[in-house]
Order: structure tokens, then sequence, then C-alpha cells
């Protein structure tokens, strides 16, 4: 951490050491049932945004029970008297969240440990702070394992990973193992500082974690933004949206993105120290309309020599410097250009870059009445409108329709998640029944993959001997822009509107025994 960042940081340590000790006192309450909400914390007002409105949408625990919390324990609580683990439920939290007031708990829908707030194999649970707000002091939120899961209206602070205490290793919110389905709206996420101060990342997805958007937060005074990819070998991260975001007093990694694909508009960017944007490892990122100010290196590859790539417009660079280009310092700018094309599956309306700064400042954060802007640069208080997006509706394999023309699969590379001892990514594209392969778990996702955009217009997943039926539920995905092409349940002949691509993936996402997929086809018609 910058000597300079440590000096301006010292006052707010002062304020946050006395927050907490008043937050002690009043964290006292359990979690009950039927509570109402708080004036300015509709639950998952307007809805879901970005990426986090793919792969079947976000949804939170919308349509199931609500219950009030001002303990850790009683949000743990809460988690583990549902019914079951998927269980809908929305926990209003209100007062500060600290160790002292946090334990785990145990039960069948639920799987928490002290000193963290733990979502681990579980789903459809919404976090909403209400009344005078939601503070968690020194303590951090984990996901593992999860989807469908909305955290809206919180501070998260100070949390760190070497000195006293510690919680999640130091990240204020860290997803990791197959987390699909976030979306982190209206936060305030802050450290006190860098490394050697503790402190890791405020925002880390690591280890298969797709389908995410931060919107409307404030991530400020922490040497670490965030990271998508724990190392340039985890690359199965992605399809992350950040929207509407102040980084403010960052050293780096706003975000670091190592492989997958990002959307980044309409953020303002303020004192990044270091570096910014890092883009690497095969990386895409979509760059609109952001406001950078008063910074350094914004974007680029940095730090290392596995390329990443970036697709710009409409930005504003106030007062940014550049470094010069040298072994793996690679800045984009000055006057950065793109070097990647990127395809957004949903829709959005961004705000001009130049009232970017006045539109976060009255949005982004806890406690801001969840303002939003819809693109007119006059921010609005949007109703408080359960959101209802739409699953993409099932297809019905017909192996008695088969597909016409040439596999294009033969020959064509592929990759995927994972696999078992034994088995290929490669065993799927080389036109025999006898080889296969399989997730290293129940689930998992296998992709066929070309050197040039190909059209595709339908699949057909081929299972091997002796595991016919075992696929249960499944997603067919556009792996380019992360859009679903398809889902439904079994093997067999899948179609969908023809799409122009470079890579398609069969995720499985339900199953009964092992998966064997012997053939995933590829077909134009």
């Amino acid at each position: 951490m910058r000597r300079s960042v440590a000096v301006r940081l010292s006052a707010l340590a002062a304020t946050g050491a006395v927050a907490a000790a008043t937050g002690l006192a009043m964290s006292t309450a359990e979690a009950s049932a039927g509570a109402s909400a708080g004036t300015s914390a509709a639950v998952a007002a307007a809805g879901a945004t970005g990426y986090a409105t793919q792969n079947g949408g976000t949804t939170g625990g919308a349509g199931g029970q609500t219950v009030r919390a001002t303990t850790g324990t009683a949000i743990h609580q809460a988690l583990c008297s549902r019914a079951s683990s998927s269980t809908p439920i929305v926990i209003q939290v209100e007062g500060t969240i600290n160790h002292g007031n946090t334990s785990k708990v145990s039960g069948g829908s639920c799987s928490t440990a002290d000193g963290v707030i733990e979502l681990k194999q579980i789903s459809n649970v919404t976090i909403v702070g209400v009344g005078n707000g939601a503070v968690f002091d020194q303590l951090g939120i984990h996901i593992r394992e999860s989807r469908n899961i909305i955290i809206q209206n919180v501070t998260i602070r100070n949390v760190k990973k070497s000195g006293s205490p510690t919680s999640n290793g130091g990240d204020a919110i860290g997803m990791e193992s197959g987390v699909r389905n976030v979306w982190v709206d209206h936060t305030t996420l802050e450290a006190s500082g860098g490394e050697s101060e503790g402190y890791d990342g405020l925002f880390d997805m690591k280890d298969n974690t797709q389908y995410v958007t931060l919107s409307y937060s404030t991530l400020r005074n922490s040497g670490r933004g965030g990271l998508i990819g724990s190392s340039e070998s985890d690359t199965s991260n992605g399809y992350v949206t950040f929207h509407h975001n102040l980084y403010e007093n960052i050293d780096s990694r706003t975000p670091l993105l190592r492989g997958g694909i990002a959307h980044i508009y309409n953020n303002h960017y303020k004192s990044l120290n270091e570096s910014g944007i890092n883009s690497r490892a095969g990386a895409r990122a979509k760059v609109d309309n952001n406001y950078f100010e008063d910074s350094k290196d914004v974007l680029g590859t940095f730090y290392t020599d596995a390329a990443g790539y970036w697709q710009v417009s409409g930005n504003i660079f106030d007062n940014v410097t550049w470094s010069e280009r040298e072994g793996d310092h690679n800045p984009a700018g000055p006057n950065p250009t793109s070097n990647t094309s990127v395809s957004i599956p949903y829709a959005f309306t961004p705000d001009a870059a130049s009232c970017v700064p006045s539109v976060v400042s009255q949005t982004a954060g806890a406690n801001k009445g969840l303002k939003v802007s819809d693109g007119s640069c006059t921010p609005q208080t949007p109703d408080p409108t359960e959101p209802d997006p739409t699953e993409p509706d099932p297809t019905d394999p017909d192996p008695t329709d088969p597909p016409s023309g040439t596999n294009l699969s033969l020959g064509a590379g592929a990759d995927g998640s994972s696999k078992a001892d034994g088995t290929s990514y490669g065993n799927v594209r080389d036109g025999s029944m006898s080889t296969y392969w399989s997730p290293a778990g129940s689930t998992g996702s296998v992709s066929v993959k070309w050197g040039t955009a190909t059209t595709v217009s339908k699949v057909t997943i081929r299972e091997a001997a002796g595991a016919e039926g075992a696929i249960r539920s499944y997603r067919v995905v556009n792996h380019d822009t992360g859009a679903v092409l398809a889902s439904g349940s079994g093997a067999g002949v899948i179609g969908f509107s023809a799409t122009s691509l470079k890579k398609i993936t069969f995720e499985i996402t339900g199953s009964s025994g092992t998966p064997r997929i012997a053939e995933f086809e590829t077909y134009a018609s």
C-alpha cells in the first residue's frame, strides 16, 4: 500500500473503531418472522440488471418468508430454520453485525461458521439492509457453491485476513466454487488500507463463478478492488457486469479479470493509484461510458505477459496519466482503442459519461434510497416491484427429429469446467461412442469451440452406454456472451435460434448418478 493512501485512511480507521464499539451494544435481537421493510429498502427494487438477469435470472428470496435479524447469529438461524436449503427467504438486517454476535448455527438447510456470514450450498436468499441501515463490521460475506443470491443496501467494512479479528480471507464479499447468479446492489464496501495493513479484496470471484452483477455500489480505501479468477489458470469465471459504481482511493484491481467476459459501464473511477481495470489471461472487457478521474493506468494488462482484451467506447479520461509500455506492464493508453469485440445479451441504456460523476454520487452505496438511473442522467427512486425474470422455455429433446448436415464438432476444440479421472473433453467431439467425458462431480460443463465464428442451431447430446438417463437438467449457453440458448432435461436433440458463436457450452445442472457424455454434436440446421 502506498504511504499516501495509508495516511489518508488514518482518520477513517479511527471513526470506524468508534462505530464498531457502538454497534456491539445495538446488536442483541434475534430473527423474527413477518417484520416490515424499512422505508428506503424495498427488497430487490426494480429487479436485477446485467448478467445477473441471464441464466434464468436472479430473484433471491422473492416469494419466501421475510424475517428480521440484528445479529450475525440471527442471520444464520434464519437460514438454518428453512424447510430446505433452497426454500426462498428474505432476511432484513438492521444494526451492526460483528464477531461478537456472529456464531455458527447448525441445521439441515445450512452450513454456517463463526466469524463470517456463510452462504454455503444454498439458494434463493436475499439479504437486505433496512431501517437505520446494516453494517457488517470487520465481518465478510462468503458465498460458496450457491446460486440465486441478492445482497442489497448494506455496508461491509474493514474485513481482514491478517491481524485481529480476521474474517473471510480479508474479502468484504467473496464468491467461489460453482457460484451462479448473484446480484450485489447499493452496497458500500470499504477497507482502511492494503495487504500490508491486513486487507485483501473488496469483491472477489473465483473457481467457476458466473452470472454476477455489481451495481450502484461504492468501493473505496483499499489496496485491491476485486478480482475475477484467483490465478492465470482459473479462467472458468465470467459473465460479470459492473455498472454505476464508485471506485475511490483504490490501488489496483478495479477489477482484475482473468479470462471470461465483463461488461463495465457508467462507473466513476477516482484516485486509482497504481492501475485500474486489469484484463489478462484472455479476458475480454466491454468498457463503456465510464468516467476516469485523477488516476493512473486505468486500463490495460498489468503484472503479467498473458494478454487480455478490451472494447472501449464513450469513456472520459480526466487527469489520467499513462506509463510507458514495458515488459509485463502494458497500459491501454493514452487514447485507448479496442482490440476485441464483445456482444452483450441483455438490454441496457447507459448514461452519458459526462454525467456519471453526478449520477453515481446520488445513487452508489448503501442508504441512498435505492435510487437508480434509466440513462437520462436523472436518478429516480424505483417502485418496490418484485422482479419477474423469465426463464428460457425448456427445450424438449426429440430424437425422432435429428439435425441435418455435417457435425461441426468433428475437428473442433473442446474444454470444460472439470473432468473425472480417465476422461477427456476431446472425447465428446471425436465421433466415437466408446469414449466419453464425465464431470468431476454430478454437475459440470463441457464446451465445443472453433477459431472463427460458427453458426449453430441444434446440438445432439449422446450419453455413453450404461449412463443413459443420468442427465436430469441442463443449459446450453453461448459462451461468447453468456446467453442461455436452451434449457431442459434429458439428453438428445436440442434446438434453438441459429446463433453465430465461437464457443458453445453444455452445462449439466442436475443429474442422477454420474453423467457420461460420449458425443456433443453441433449442427447448423
